[in-house]
């Protein structure tokens, strides 16, 4: 569509100098460009920094996440993420918790709204399209699906949805099939505990792919454990096409788009987590209709879309 990608070293602490220059020189041969809308979190801070030392008079920070998990770069994190405030001129995200987090009280305040939106027709239900999917994997027309779609990283937790899953076939659905969509750095240790608990007929690993609205049609269940959040695209996309979820109360209630959601503590023993997904699962009377929900609560991306571009108009008129 005209746009361009230009790609810059992967950032870690050691390529910090590396990654700093790239970013010097990109600014020095772009002068055009008077717009920065950054979405990589904290480790935005060389970008907005090197666009505030030349003067670029609309620098923004886009909020994804409500935290950040305590691991090795959680001190890189924590001083980017202050040290990046002051060079910016506004603060975008997807949730107020997002916002409190990444760009503090103040910045946090005046952070403008702009909803994690998807393509709400593409979405809704479909029963054709549920019972052609479920034959293209092989699943029993009669069985419960429970899904789950996120990148096999640690955020997503994907280790206690195992044991979660392995719960549910053991006391409650002997039947019941799991599909997991995404790909990562986990992807050997989920497959060693699907073999393990002995999963490997009724877990689906069906990698990343470009047809999960389809996916979704197929499933009973959306089950999202996550440690963090910020407001989940996979969640708004589920509760579109009518799915029950099942998540965890680490993801901020306003992601509660529509009544499809029950929130469980990670507290809770897998064991009560199986109950609630049979709970729920059973409750479900209908799918149909939630898509006009999404779109009614303002996750429709062509009005989102529409919304954004004039902002960037309206930046691009002040800034000349």
């Amino acid at each position: 569509m005209g746009g361009k990608i230009y790609r810059m070293i992967p950032l870690h602490p050691f390529t910090f100098g590396t990654y700093r220059k790239q970013i010097s020189d990109f600014f020095d041969q772009h002068p055009e460009y008077r717009i920065i809308h950054g979405h990589c979190s904290e480790s935005g801070y060389f970008v907005y920094r090197e666009a505030a030392r030349r003067a670029v008079p609309v620098i923004i920070a886009h909020a994804h996440n409500a935290h950040a998990l305590f691991d090795t770069k959680w001190l890189f994190r924590t001083y980017f993420k202050h040290a990046m405030r002051p060079y910016l001129t506004q603060g975008f995200t997807c949730g107020k918790e997002a916002a409190r987090w990444l760009l503090g009280n103040e910045l946090g305040k005046k952070a403008i709204l702009q909803r994690n939106a998807i393509d709400t027709l593409l979405y809704r239900f479909d029963e054709v399209v549920r019972l052609e999917v479920r034959q293209e994997l092989h699943l029993p027309e009669d069985a419960t699906v429970v899904g789950h779609v996120g990148r096999f990283n640690r955020q997503k937790n994907h280790e206690f949805l195992l044991e979660v899953f392995h719960k549910y076939v053991q006391e409650l659905n002997s039947t019941a099939h799991l599909l997991l969509v995404g790909t990562g750095k986990l992807q050997k240790v989920i497959q060693k505990k699907i073999q393990q608990f002995r999963l490997t007929d009724q877990v689906h690993l069906l990698g990343e792919r470009p047809d999960v609205n389809r996916l979704l049609q197929a499933m009973d269940l959306f089950l999202f454990p996550s440690f963090m959040e910020g407001l989940s695209v996979s969640m708004v996309e589920a509760q579109c096409a009518g799915l029950p979820c099942v998540v965890s109360d680490r993801i901020p209630h306003e992601a509660a788009l529509t009544d499809l959601v029950s929130f469980l503590s990670l507290e809770t023993a897998p064991r009560q987590w199986a109950h609630e997904i049979e709970r729920v699962r059973c409750m479900a009377n209908r799918r149909t209709g939630y898509y006009q929900q999404i779109a009614d609560a303002g996750y429709d991306i062509a009005q989102n879309a529409k919304w954004l571009q004039n902002y960037y108009l309206r930046q691009w008129d002040k800034t000349r």
